[in-house]
């Protein structure tokens, strides 16, 4: 009787949390005593066969009560910080030095910007540099709303792609001269004040393999001075990787018609060639210059591997941290700390914690992992359990009238 009360209790706790998110469901199971011997078994022989031994069995006990930490349905919320798992692994939350783990991935944000969840403990996260490189540091993760990221001004513009090798060079000895192949395109620069600027540059075929750059200038003005870039026949790089560009670039006039120069850091500005070639087809040269305006974090998001990425009004985007998870070797052994949270034990395995994707699952976001307790099943080993209860209570309504009869012998 008290092991169907033990799994009455069990099924009671599924059916309480069967709206719970992130809910492991619990199973009982049983296993029979020690049976009291009457007589052993005796083998055959040459007269008579062998005999079985004979046993009383004295009920059952307990033998497990399971945790099922099967995955369940992910339910929609459109939530930014509402995370599901698809897939095996755990959330990492820490509280002080005690780390947990949890399915639940409804998670909030705290008045310094922390990623907590319901309980306000902090979810760890691999942190970034401020190269942007991903460490092995874990530890909380911060997203300030109102971060500004100042502005950088541009050093360095990569040149990468292809400027056409049949293109018609620049002859001013023909008659009437001929004038080179130009390929032009828009680039966004900012200048040590913080300012962007869009600037014209114009790549000028000037001779055979010969081009040169031209910023925010009319190639073909004789007092425009260019930035020289040199191809071998076989359309690889002449010239060096890297080229300072030392002439002064035009942003605009003054008021007595003057050149405004742009006014660059002070390492000045350098263009970058190394991934550029020419060959014959169509010209694909695209520059891609370093450096922003000052932005503002408008937005952030969490992605399927658990990058935490911002969006700034500049346009940049940050990666701020990624989400931590943990596999076990044995998720059964782990123990229920209430509060959605599991806790390591020394039968669940060493946590091996890492990013998502690595065999622990991916995230899913705008979306939380539903309970995986089946009503049905549950009211179904609740009617079991109810029965068996029922048909034990008969053995005591039975031995009292044994026990009567007895009493009655004497009369």
């Amino acid at each position: 009787m008290k092991n169907m009360q033990t799994k009455l209790d069990v099924i009671g706790n599924n059916i309480a949390n069967v709206n719970t998110y992130g809910f492991k469901k619990g199973r009982v199971t049983f296993k029979d005593m020690m049976s009291q011997t009457v007589a052993g078994a005796s083998a055959s022989n040459e007269t008579r066969g062998g005999t079985n031994p004979k046993q009383v069995g004295l009920g059952s006990t307990l033998a497990t009560i399971d945790t099922i930490h099967d995955g369940s349905s992910l339910q929609t919320t459109n939530r930014s910080l509402d995370l599901g798992i698809d897939g095996d692994g755990y959330f990492v939350v820490r509280q002080g030095t005690a780390q947990y783990y949890t399915r639940a991935g409804n998670f909030y944000l705290d008045d310094n910007g922390l990623l907590v969840n319901g309980d306000g403990l902090a979810v760890q996260a691999y942190q970034y540099d401020n190269a942007g490189n991903l460490t092995n540091r874990l530890g909380d993760i911060a997203v300030n709303v109102n971060a500004v990221m100042p502005a950088q001004t541009t050093t360095i513009i990569s040149a990468a792609g292809n400027l056409p090798a049949n293109a018609i060079a620049e002859d001013t000895t023909a008659t009437p001269p001929v004038k080179g192949f130009i390929y032009t395109q828009q680039i966004k620069v900012v200048d040590k004040n913080g300012n962007a600027h869009a600037l014209d540059v114009h790549f000028k075929k000037t001779g055979e393999n010969e081009w040169s750059l031209y910023i925010n200038q009319d190639p073909n003005k004789a007092d425009s001075t260019g930035t020289e870039i040199k191809f071998k026949a076989d359309g690889t790089l002449d010239s060096d990787e890297e080229i300072d560009i030392t002439n002064k670039i035009p942003i605009g006039k003054d008021a007595d018609g003057n050149d405004i120069e742009l006014e660059l850091g002070d390492n000045g500005l350098t263009l970058n060639v190394s991934q550029l070639s020419q060959n014959s087809g169509t010209a694909s040269a695209l520059l891609d210059p370093d450096g922003s305006t000052e932005g503002k974090l408008e937005s952030f998001n969490i992605g399927a591997t658990g990058d935490i990425t911002g969006v700034y009004s500049n346009g940049e985007i940050v990666t701020l941290g990624r989400l931590a998870l943990a596999k076990f070797s044995n998720t059964s052994g782990l123990m229920k700390a209430g509060n959605n949270l599991f806790q390591e034990t020394i039968n669940s395995g060493t946590a091996n914690i890492g990013a998502a994707g690595e065999g622990r699952g991916t995230l899913v976001s705008g979306s939380l992992e539903m309970s995986n307790v089946d009503l049905s099943e549950e009211f179904t080993e609740m009617i079991v359990a109810q029965r068996g209860f029922q048909a034990n209570t008969r053995i005591i309504t039975t031995s009292d009238e044994i026990l009567q009869e007895l009493v009655n012998l004497k009369r």
